[in-house]
Formats: structure tokens, sequence, C-alpha cells
């Protein structure tokens, strides 16, 4: 597979649902039959890397023109699972994103307006279509959202600190749970913070990723990436990071009525996550 740069780019986490083959129509379930046996499967960096040379056209390529055949693979008790890119899907959404977090003046000079007119008429067109379609991937730049942590627990947190040296592998951090583990967390964890606080951003935000799990196969697998996120904490911080931890035991702290310890964990991850922000900031 052709690599568009060997640069390493930054800084997005993902959560990731991982499908068993049998959960797609007989025709998609084929072509990822087949894909899976490659030996050559891209990687996360290999997707940014690609979407990245879309943006240097002029004028950029702010949507592919197709979708993505492409999907991360894994293997859960000997079944294999997809998680397919929708790479094209992914695109528009974020798309219509952009403006929450820029200025026009700064996104016009990002994607011109008429290209996120086009593209938003094409989705329009799409939605149409595809009514029922959602994607298997959720992104975040510059955070891990805290509702995204509910969902898996200390103990499945998995480590590499990488190694050293040009050309080392980089560090990873990642939790993966049964998908019927991350429904079961969710509800737990909203019953607990519907009993203890009004609504707010952390209620809605779990209503929201709890629907999007509703939507597969529940044997599926679903996974928390840190992805590039771990190049923006050093690495005595990333080894330390029990960011699921902290929020079990707030959540735990407030089914009991505890709000003195659920302030010290929620603390806990402010300030773990305060040099990531101070760093987006710098940018």
């Amino acid at each position: 597979m052709p690599k568009v740069s060997s640069v390493i780019v930054p800084y997005a986490a993902y959560l990731r649902v991982y499908e068993p083959l049998a959960a797609f129509p007989d025709d998609e379930r084929a072509h990822w039959t087949c894909y899976a046996r490659r030996t050559d499967l891209p990687s996360y960096q290999d997707e940014l890397r690609r979407s990245l040379a879309d943006l240097l056209p002029t004028p950029p390529v702010a949507v592919p023109v197709h979708e993505s055949a492409d999907a991360f693979v894994t293997e859960v008790d000997g079944v294999v699972c997809v998680c397919p890119w929708r790479t094209r899907l992914r695109g528009w959404q974020a798309l219509g994103e952009l403006a929450e977090d820029f200025p026009e003046p700064v996104l016009d000079a990002l994607i011109p307006p008429v290209v996120r007119r086009q593209s938003a008429l094409d989705y329009e067109r799409w939605r149409e279509r595809n009514p029922d379609a959602r994607p298997w991937i959720r992104t975040a730049t510059w955070q891990v959202p805290i509702n995204w942590f509910v969902l898996v627990s200390d103990g499945e947190r998995e480590y590499d600190r990488g190694g050293d040296g040009e050309g080392a592998a980089a560090p990873m951090l990642r939790y993966r749970t049964p998908m019927v583990q991350a429904r079961r967390r969710v509800a737990r964890g909203l019953r607990a913070l519907k009993e203890a606080v009004d609504e707010g951003p952390l209620i809605d935000g779990l209503v929201d990723v709890g629907r999007w799990l509703e939507e597969f196969h529940p044997r599926s697998l679903v996974e928390l990436d840190y992805g590039g996120l771990v190049h923006a904490l050093p690495a005595g911080e990333l080894e330390d990071d029990h960011s699921a931890a902290d929020v079990a035991e707030g959540i735990e702290a407030l089914r009991h009525g505890d709000g003195a310890a659920a302030g010290a964990a929620y603390g806990r991850l402010v300030e773990r996550w305060r040099a990531v922000r101070d760093r987006r900031s710098a940018n």
C-alpha cells in the first residue's frame, strides 16, 4: 500500500466498533471475508495520511469521491470482526462539525465555501438514499471524551510504551471490551448520573454514544484507542494514565452519594488532560 508520508500524524483518539462478519449483508460479507485474509492490512496512520493527502490539492478534496473499501480487522474468540473505515461518511459528518470549532474566516481559508456547499448537497442526496447509515468509528481531536471512558474498565487497559530511536514503534494505549459490557456500563452510568446531577453535556454525550452502540451486533467488540494522542502526553504521564479508573470511581461515588470522592476523581481527570489542552491552545 503506498504511503503519503512517513510522518506520524497526531492528535486524535478513536472509538471503534468491530462487528462479526455475520452482521453484514451477503455481498458485503464476501468482500470483508476476502479482505481479512490480506497480509498488508492498513493502520489508522495510513487512513490519516490518505485523508491529509486529499487536502493538498487546490481546491482541497474535503470528502472522498468514493467510499473507502478498507477496514480494521481483529479476531475475537476465533471470530473475525471488522471495523469499516467509511471515510466518506465520516468526512461529511466531520465537515458539518467544523463550524463549531472555527470562526467563519478561518473555516473559509481551510476549505472554500463553494467546496463546503457542494459537499453538503452531496451528503443530503446520499442520506436520502441511505437513511440508516452510521459510522463504525468516532473520532475526537485533542481529547478523549469522558463518556467514552464509561464504556471500558481499567482491567481492559492495554499499554505498550513503544521503542526508542528512529523507526521504533510508537506508544500504544487502548481499551477493548465486549459490546454487552459496554452497553451495560452505559446503562449503569446513566442511572447514577441522572440520580445525582441535572441534565448536562456528560449525560447527553453518554445517551448519544449509547444509542450509537445499539446499532451494532451484540457480539461486537468496542475499542477505545488513544491513537495519535499518545504523542500529546509525556511518556511518564501516559504510562500512569488510568482515566477509565477515575471515571468509574467518580460514577461509583455518585451512586453512593459521595460528592467529595466524585469531585476528587474528576479533578484528577482535569489535571491529567490539562497539558493536552494547553498544547492545543499553543497550536
